[in-house]
């Protein structure tokens, strides 16, 4: 799915990155534990979190994810803009939650990516 399209299905407001919006994205994942999206995710994925911090940033870097969506209408200070403009990482807000934005999207045939119990650790 275009991250054009994801922002059109969410009503979300651009905050950053507009000119990747004819960028692909294969899969969704909702999380405000960046130590989850560490351990989990492996794809090309969109980020859906109420988590609004640098550190959710840094994450999407080294993962390269493209986008991250915001939401309950959240919205990132200067800072986080600044840096995630210069990683080149898309950030858009919501006033959806988390529950209902990642139904949105899974129910436009966005889905999530499949666990196996291979990442899990206990």
């Amino acid at each position: 799915m275009k991250l054009q399209a994801i922002g059109n299905i969410l009503e979300a407001k651009w905050l950053t990155g507009y000119e990747n919006a004819e960028e692909e994205i294969d899969f969704g994942y909702g999380c405000d534990l960046m130590s989850d999206v560490l351990a989990y995710v492996k794809n090309n994925v969109i980020l859906i979190t109420g988590l609004v911090h640098p550190q959710v940033v840094r994450t999407a870097e080294m993962l390269d994810i493209r986008a991250i969506v915001f939401v309950r209408g959240k919205q990132p200070s200067q800072d986080i803009v600044d840096l995630a403009e210069s990683r080149e990482i898309a950030l858009l807000s919501t006033n959806h939650s988390l529950f209902t934005a990642s139904g949105i999207l899974y129910s436009n045939g966005l889905l999530g990516e499949e666990i196996t119990h291979d990442d899990i650790t206990l």
